[in-house]
């Protein structure tokens, strides 16, 4: 049996978090140090016809000019971005067998059945097309999200791999999981990377999931 330990929860013994906006005021979010690095491990993949939901950002960071057609998919209207309006859900919201790459980070939490997003993803790729997409594991519901409904779903990297295996096949994709107990935390109270320290942030422990990763291949052996 372990000894008990005196703890010293410092500015942690509190019921509510240090910041209810991830951190976005103060620097970066935890999660975001896990986002921006796999785009950029898959940069070479952003190219050509590309979708990502609600603006550009990430198609224009790590794909710049390799990017020939640039579309934006919005449930609602009213972002002025958006080039497609629809649920993702939906058969018929996306243009068949039109994308090169589809980036879609943060953003199967909010659709109810994800199941079906997933195959009208995997729908709207060309054969040879690629999907890079990021999933919330421990996280809190994000309240102030208007644009995208309301969050349903938090991930583990074996749901993300039979959900976008059973669409793409499980030989066309690739899940990991990004995070440690201490980021997850930090996560949760909104404390940002620069107050955290990277070097706490790059230990992996696939018990505490904080972001999923997947990149998964449209081929033609898919279902």
């Amino acid at each position: 049996m372990l000894p008990l330990l005196t703890i010293n929860f410092g500015d942690l013994r509190r019921t509510s978090p240090i910041d209810d906006n991830f951190g976005f005021e103060r620097g970066t979010p935890i999660d975001r140090v896990y986002i921006d690095p796999f785009l950029e491990s898959h940069r070479d993949d952003i190219a050509g016809s590309v979708l990502e939901m609600e603006d550009p950002q990430y198609s224009r960071m790590f794909g710049g000019n390799r990017v020939t057609r640039q579309e934006v998919l919005h449930l609602y209207p009213g972002n002025r971005q958006a080039t497609i309006i629809g649920d993702l859900a939906v058969p018929g919201t996306l243009p068949l067998s039109a994308f090169d790459c589809i980036i879609f980070t943060q953003a199967l939490q909010f659709v109810y059945d994800v199941k079906s997003a997933v195959t009208n993803l995997h729908a709207a790729l060309k054969f040879g097309g690629v999907i890079l997409a990021t999933l919330p594991g421990i996280t809190k519901i994000d309240r102030a999200v208007t644009w995208s409904g309301v969050q349903h779903w938090s991930f583990t990297a074996a749901s993300a791999a039979r959900l976008f295996g059973e669409v793409f096949g499980s030989n066309s994709i690739s899940v990991e999981s990004h995070g440690n107990v201490l980021a997850a935390i930090a996560l949760l109270h909104g404390i940002t990377a620069e107050e955290m320290g990277h070097e706490y942030l790059a230990a992996q422990d696939p018990a505490y999931p904080v972001i999923i990763t997947v990149r998964a291949v449209k081929s033609a052996a898919a279902k």
